[in-house]
């Protein structure tokens, strides 16, 4: 008996140390997103006292401070939001990991915005509003303000529920709200915002389409043949080319107006020449890539792995380079009427206003992007490196052919609405292969309602959330930015 007290008493011993971790990691746990929050809060903060740094200290320095943090504050949004829609097809195909995927598209993003950023944005969102039509550069200057917070706050709004959103679209309602609130309807271009509707339904349905239709290539040509080692030798330097060929246009096109500027023909030449140099080089590439490999799906992944990291890279590459500097444009617009006293339809973006988008974006993709990361990448539809790889390319194929109609699209909405077309093809695909084996064995089996829904491919809970939020954000945005407009002017202008 005297031998069971330091037996209990160990135990006891164990039990208390065993509730204090357990303290420990619930407190870790509970403390992970304050973390977040304060790094992205501090980012804010610096970012709006270093604005004073490189814009004159006059006596309406405060607009310029306040605008500089919610700038910061809606290129962080934009980092836990847009970037999920080019990197979450590859981390859902399992081509990269979590961590990779937000190394590579923070440098990329950064990358595109500073070396190949526009230098030159319409303050007005693609003129949807008359700037002459406002009263004043000040009243101007509140409206661009409640721009700025209302699309951020939409943008945030979005992220916490889970639905991929157009940060440009975020900003167009924003704009359109307060120059409805400041000059009234006749102060908007309802023509342009008409296109600009009309594009909710474009943008996500061809995407899909040629999303689709790459991937009934993919199966018809290389994975339902008998030989699918053979087959993938002869179309995948193709399928690569093709991508390189395309991600050279578009990036002509799209991504190096800061550099040089090239009409669409001669970007077209040049993706042409770019993809013949590429089909040259991944021909022996993929040869000795296939060797050894057995002849069966799986081993036809490993030939996409490579292609589709690149086709990320570019997409994020190519989205700093444009999205940035839509995203930027109020506060530019708003550092241009405080330096000069008037407001233009067109404003170039300060060095520091570009680089604030820049960082900012990294920042909330490294802080808060997994959430959206993933739910593109695995929670719409299962993706493999083949699926994810039709996504990336219907996204570049889909913004050229808009850009070169003039239509204005979202590459958050192409994006997920390939993600979305690869789910739906599966679908129709599996149900017909099902139909047809069916009537090979002269047996027609009856699929129970439930049974069928739970067979579906893609979800229709995050299908429906993610359609709402993409019709809501036009006027929610707007209808948030007339309200905070409101009060702004109520408070300073009066």
């Amino acid at each position: 008996m005297p031998e069971s007290k330091p037996v209990n008493q160990w135990k006891q011993l164990d039990r208390d140390l065993g509730r204090i971790g357990a303290v420990e990691y619930a407190t870790q746990y509970v403390a992970q997103p304050l973390v977040g929050f304060g790094i992205a809060l501090v980012f804010i903060v610096v970012a709006a006292f270093a604005s004073t740094l490189f814009f004159g200290g006059d006596r309406h320095s405060y607009v310029v401070i306040a605008a500089a943090a919610f700038g910061a504050y809606m290129a962080v949004n934009i980092g836990a939001n847009d970037v999920a829609n080019n990197m979450g097809p590859a981390v859902g195909a399992n081509a990269l990991t979590m961590g990779g995927a937000i190394v590579i598209a923070a440098l990329f993003e950064s990358a595109g915005a500073l070396l190949a950023g526009g230098d030159v944005v319409s303050t007005i969102s693609k003129g949807i509003i008359d700037p002459q039509s406002v009263a004043s550069s000040e009243v101007f200057i509140w409206a661009m303000m409640a721009a700025l917070i209302s699309s951020a706050l939409w943008v945030n709004l979005a992220t916490w529920v889970g639905a991929p959103v157009s940060t440009t679209h975020s900003v167009v309602g924003g704009v359109m709200g307060a120059g409805v609130a400041a000059a009234g309807f006749s102060a908007v271009n309802w023509p342009t915002m008409g296109t600009i509707a009309a594009s909710w339904v474009i943008s996500p349905v061809l995407g899909g389409l040629i999303a689709a239709g790459f991937l009934a290539f993919i199966k018809v040509m290389i994975i339902y043949r008998e030989d699918k080692i053979a087959a993938a030798r002869r179309w995948v330097p193709t399928l690569i080319a093709i991508m390189s060929g395309v991600f050279a246009t578009y990036l002509a096109m799209k991504g190096l107006a800061k550099i040089v500027s090239i009409g669409f023909g001669s970007a077209c030449l040049i993706g042409l020449v770019v993809g013949l140099i590429t089909l040259a080089v991944a021909r022996p590439l993929v040869w000795r890539q296939s060797e050894g490999l057995e002849n069966r799906n799986r081993s036809l992944k490993v030939l996409f792995n490579m292609p589709l990291i690149l086709s990320a890279a570019l997409l994020s590459f190519a989205h700093g380079a444009n999205d940035v500097a839509n995203a930027v444009g109020p506060l530019a617009a708003i550092v241009h009427a405080e330096s000069f006293g008037t407001f233009a339809g067109k404003v170039d973006i300060p060095t520091w206003v570009m680089v604030t988008g820049a960082f900012g974006i990294s920042f909330g993709l490294v802080l808060f992007g997994p959430k959206l990361i993933r739910m593109v990448g695995s929670q719409i539809t299962k993706l493999n490196p083949m699926r994810a790889y039709c996504v990336a390319l219907s996204a570049a194929i889909t913004v050229i052919v808009a850009s070169a109609l003039g239509l204005p699209v979202s590459s958050t909405h192409i994006a997920v609405g390939g993600v979305f077309g690869v789910g739906f093809f599966r679908e129709w695909d599996s149900e017909r292969r099902a139909r047809v084996s069916a009537a090979k064995r002269a047996t027609i089996k009856r699929i129970a309602p439930e049974e069928r829904r739970r067979r579906k491919l893609v979800r229709r809970s995050h299908f429906l959330t993610i359609v709402a939020a993409w019709v809501i954000t036009v006027p929610a945005a707007a209808l948030m930015s007339g309200g905070i407009f409101a009060l702004l002017r109520l408070a300073f202008v009066g």
